[in-house]
């Protein structure tokens, strides 16, 4: 069988996803753990021309942008599928990944989470708290419009897990660990046991900033 192969920084939400994805389907794969010193450097951009990430090599296949890489995954990884068979279904999950792309992390949830963790904790840069006041109420918009697409669903696009909780999932549970994030969350009690739930999920378990530290270390 090809190698599975992402490259990633540990922690980061969007690569994340693709190893729940991953341990959803109960594949083997291998990290190439990249730090945020090399990002945009020669060696990056010659994995992902737009300087992002996660990318994944399956074999010779390289593929980048999230929402990609998990489709693919989706199609060609034996197991319980993570589409909805019932168009309305896949179009709300659909719907809900791109809400992540474009209004929840854009500006808001990549301001918070930086300016919160990964600047002030693993870059030793002070917090900009005019910059977290404005993402707050974009970040508002977002979560509140995710809970009230859940409404009283088990999953985001129904009954079963779908690629939509497994890219939402490690989006708010990073932001959770942030004081505005955490607040914005809790105001809805049906998304609050939702991540209770996807946190609880074996591929979630397995994907935290600890074991995918560990995987790192490990390679």
């Amino acid at each position: 069988m090809k190698d599975l192969i992402v490259h990633m920084i540990p922690g980061s939400p969007f690569g994340r996803a693709v190893l729940v994805a991953l341990e959803e389907k109960g594949a083997r794969y291998r990290l190439a753990a990249l730090t945020p010193s090399v990002m945009r450097s020669p060696e990056h951009l010659a994995l992902h021309p737009f300087g992002r990430l996660p990318i994944l090599d399956h074999g010779d296949f390289r593929l980048y942008e999230t929402q990609a890489i998990v489709r693919y995954l989706d199609r060609v990884l034996p197991g319980v599928s993570l589409t909805p068979a019932q168009p309305e279904a896949a179009a709300r999950m659909d719907q809900l990944l791109n809400i992540n792309d474009w209004y929840l992390f854009p500006g808001a949830a990549s301001v918070i989470g930086f300016q919160r963790i990964v600047g002030p904790k693993l870059l030793g840069m002070q917090t900009d708290e005019a910059a977290v006041a404005a993402a707050v109420p974009k970040a508002k918009v977002a979560i509140d419009e995710i809970a009230r697409l859940l409404a009283g669903n088990s999953f985001l696009a129904g009954d079963a897990p779908s690629l939509a909780d497994l890219v939402l999932a490690p989006q708010l549970d990073f932001l959770n660990s942030t004081p505005e994030g955490a607040s914005l969350i809790n105001t809805h009690a049906n998304l609050v046991a939702w991540l209770a739930r996807m946190s609880a999920r074996p591929s979630m378990q397995a994907t935290t900033w600890e074991r995918v530290n560990e995987m790192a270390k490990a390679a």
